[in-house]
């Protein structure tokens, strides 16, 4: 049922659009409380709705946890949410983006101690500006030391060598 119409007005939401409106707002806001600090700095938000997730942060008891939960959903109805749902998922695809990245990484890693001179000559046919001469000598140390009894920290030597150098690449 609708609420009062006015004529030449467009119809007022329904009931179940407003219990959806909350709804999303209420996640929204749960998407807050799970946000880091930096981002969160970042927002525009009232004093009492910061307060509020600050609050929920620290909340142990899952039935208070859920009671502050829809009071900052009702607090979030006070506020533009636009920007907050551009900017989380915005934070969220440059997490996917990171992760990615890691995993393109691992698998050259993985692959120059594995396959050797073929594959240093791939990425550097990749990838040019990589200096040949160190990576031959990171993936060579890497090699050597594989195995239960092998220095562990030539592989994360590699690791960090290929991510400045595809970070690099990347800019």
């Amino acid at each position: 049922m609708r609420r009062r119409e006015i004529p030449g007005e467009p119809p007022p939401p329904t009931k179940g659009e407003l219990k959806r409106r909350a709804q999303s707002l209420q996640e929204l806001g749960e998407a807050l409380i799970e946000a880091p600090d930096e981002l969160l700095e970042g927002f525009d938000l009232p004093e009492k709705l910061r307060d509020a997730i600050q609050l929920a942060r620290r909340i142990s008891s899952r039935s208070a946890l859920v009671r502050q939960r829809q009071y900052i959903g009702k607090l979030m109805r006070q506020v533009d949410d636009a920007p907050i749902r551009a900017a989380l998922e915005a934070a969220e695809e440059r997490q996917h983006l990171d992760a990615r990245r890691f995993k393109l990484i691992e698998r050259w890693r993985d692959r120059l101690v594995a396959e050797g001179e073929p594959a240093i000559e791939a990425l550097v046919a990749e990838r040019p500006e990589v200096d040949a001469a160190k990576l031959r000598r990171l993936a060579a140390a890497a090699r050597a030391a594989r195995g239960p009894d092998g220095d562990q920290g030539t592989g994360r030597t590699l690791f960090r060598f290929l991510n400045r150098a595809l970070q690099a690449g990347r800019d």
